[in-house]
């Protein structure tokens, strides 16, 4: 028996008794009559002592030797804490130690075992293994497994089956990269790693099998950030007879019960807002709607002067800042160098400050006038007090340029609370987005989800105009999960493949086992799929996903830990009839 107790379990009521406790050593401290050891496993700390008095010299000195991170065991006596530490649940108690057994000796760890760690993130990435040991990884990682559990527990009280699909699939166009696998049995062909398991949850909803759920790895070979990896988990789901309305009653029911259960929070409503609606008031359509700062569209009161910057541009829209007119002028000068920055894209800001004896000032004063001021004012719903900032130029472009500022602007003032949890379900999406570069149109979700009632049509007359049977939802400006009512039967899906550009040959090649299936009798069926790995961060109370994940990758894709991705041999290329070109 390596431990009768963990390092996180004695208390007062264990005191006088014999104990085995087994973990690393975190520090020692060395006072010559005595030594104090902090043992530690995944459960807590524990204190140890030895001293001169009740130990003996061989003893003493084997503890006088222990190193940062060494694995040992001890055996010995619950005791009273003379000095008492209120930081630690194990604080009223110490073991007195009677054998200490070296387990494994270690190595002086590059970066500290601590909360605050002087180990920079490279340098943690690599030795992940020991960053796992400190107490905010460890957590995360503990907060996550039981983020799954709860999961699971709810759908499967809601009568889901879990169901996996598999991991070697056929390369389809889905919207990313996909990662490759060459096939050694199959000479020249390769398998896919799948981006989600999108015509697998259909191909069950065909068999029967009505409400699916997977907990699934899927891969995306696209550029990363701090809240992608290119490989992630999705809780991917599907339900067959369904409509719009089941599914986002199944699953904010899923986002209730998990605020619930894991954060506490009761969650009354869920708001719903159209993806034009989103565009127009927040710029994106993962708006956060914690705070407000909504978008004020200023063509009709701005474009009637002789301010050319505004008169050419498509669109003039501007935000009012709470309390902005506390900023200095060097303040609001970073936030037009901030706009400015590439990551962004504009190229400059009008601010106008709105005082507090109810007149303006404005950095375009020479072109408007007070009344004018007051009517941004109006459009923006600003107060005495706030500012006034504005973008402008071609639409897109500059509600994705205000939608950022407004991002940064709420950072700065302390309004994206991680204690606080808006959910929103955005709906109504285009079903198509049109690619500037090639002319042609792309399907914005994938290929398999379905118009709208009664918009099929509209797709040989205005493309642009027609809606897709999708939602997201979306939690604190995070898009959480996605889905749609899928199109099911073959004749609407040969519709679509057409309008994607695919020609009949083409549909076939990459997706006519999908479209066989359908002829056998497929059901109305649904679904959406959350990423768990972002889902886990915000209730988490973070945004970055890399702390929630064992063995994360870096920016460029790379497991620094084990050196990933490496060259393989010369005799395994041979054997995947593979050669390279570089």
């Amino acid at each position: 028996m390596y431990r009768s107790h963990t390092c996180g379990e004695l208390r007062d009521s264990h005191i006088n008794t014999d104990v085995v406790l087994s973990g690393w050593v975190h520090k020692t401290r060395d006072k010559g009559f005595v030594v104090w050891v902090d043992l530690r496993d995944r459960y807590g700390i524990t204190q140890l002592v030895f001293d001169q008095d009740r130990s003996s010299a061989e003893l003493l000195e084997n503890a006088r030797n222990l190193g940062r991170e060494f694995v040992i065991q001890v055996k010995g006596s619950v005791i009273e804490r003379a000095s008492k530490n209120d930081k630690i649940p194990t604080g009223n108690i110490e073991v007195l130690v009677k054998e200490l057994t070296v387990l494994n000796s270690s190595k002086t760890p590059p970066f500290t075992i601590e909360n605050e760690t002087d180990g920079g993130e490279d340098l943690r990435m690599k030795y992940r293994y020991l960053d796992i040991r400190r107490n905010p990884v460890k957590n995360n990682l503990i907060f996550r497994s039981k983020v799954t559990m709860e999961v699971r527990k709810y759908l499967s009280q809601q009568g889901f089956i879990e169901v996996e699909t598999p991991y070697l699939i056929k390369s389809t166009p889905e919207g990313a990269r996909d990662f490759v696998v060459p096939s050694r049995m199959n000479e020249g062909q390769f398998y896919a790693l799948p981006q989600s398991p999108q015509t697998f949850k259909q191909l069950l909803m065909v068999g029967g099998m009505d409400k699916y759920f997977q907990i699934v790895k899927c891969f995306r070979d696209e550029d990363l950030r701090a809240d992608r990896q290119p490989e992630f988990t999705q809780i991917d789901c599907e339900m067959a007879f369904v409509e719009q309305e089941d599914i986002l009653n199944v699953f904010e029911g899923l986002t209730r019960y998990l605020l619930k259960e894991i954060n506490g929070v009761d969650v009354d409503t869920f708001p719903r807002m159209t993806y034009d609606e989103a565009m127009e008031k927040y710029g994106n359509d993962k708006p956060d709607i914690r705070f407000g700062m909504e978008f004020g569209e200023l063509n009709q009161v701005a474009q009637h002067k002789d301010f050319n910057v505004f008169n050419n541009a498509e669109l003039v829209v501007g935000i009012a800042v709470p309390g902005g007119n506390a900023y200095t002028r060097k303040e609001i000068d970073q936030l037009i160098d901030w706009v400015k920055r590439p990551q962004v894209g504009a190229l400059g800001m009008v601010y106008c400050r709105c005082n507090e004896d109810g007149s303006y000032k404005s950095s375009v004063d020479k072109f408007y006038d007070q009344e004018d001021l007051a009517k941004w004012a109006e459009v923006t719903g600003a107060n005495p007090g706030d500012l006034i900032c504005v973008l402008s130029g071609e639409t897109h472009k500059t509600r994705t340029q205000l939608s950022a500022l407004r991002m940064e602007l709420a950072q700065q003032l302390g309004l994206r609370k991680s204690n606080e949890f808006a959910p929103l379900w955005v709906v109504d999406f285009p079903l198509l987005e049109l690619d500037e570069e090639t002319g042609h149109y792309h399907a914005m979700h994938h290929p398999f989800t379905s118009p709208k009632p009664g918009q099929l049509e509209l797709l040989d007359s205005d493309p642009a105009a027609v809606r897709a049977n999708a939602y997201d939802l979306v939690l604190n400006g995070n898009e959480i999960g996605g889905g749609s009512i899928r199109i099911h039967d073959k004749e609407t899906q040969s519709i679509m493949f057409k309008h994607l550009g695919f020609t009949p040959e083409e549909a076939k090649a990459q997706f006519g086992f999908l479209m066989d299936a359908f002829q056998y009798g497929a059901p109305p069926h649904g679904g959406i799929a959350f990423g768990l790995d972002r889902l886990v961060a915000i209730l988490g109370g973070q945004e970055t996903i890399r702390d929630f994940i064992a063995f994360p990758k870096n920016n460029s894709g790379r497991d620094v830990m084990i050196d990933a991705p490496a060259p393989i041999d010369d005799e395994q290329l041979k054997e995947l009839n593979l050669k390279l070109d570089l």
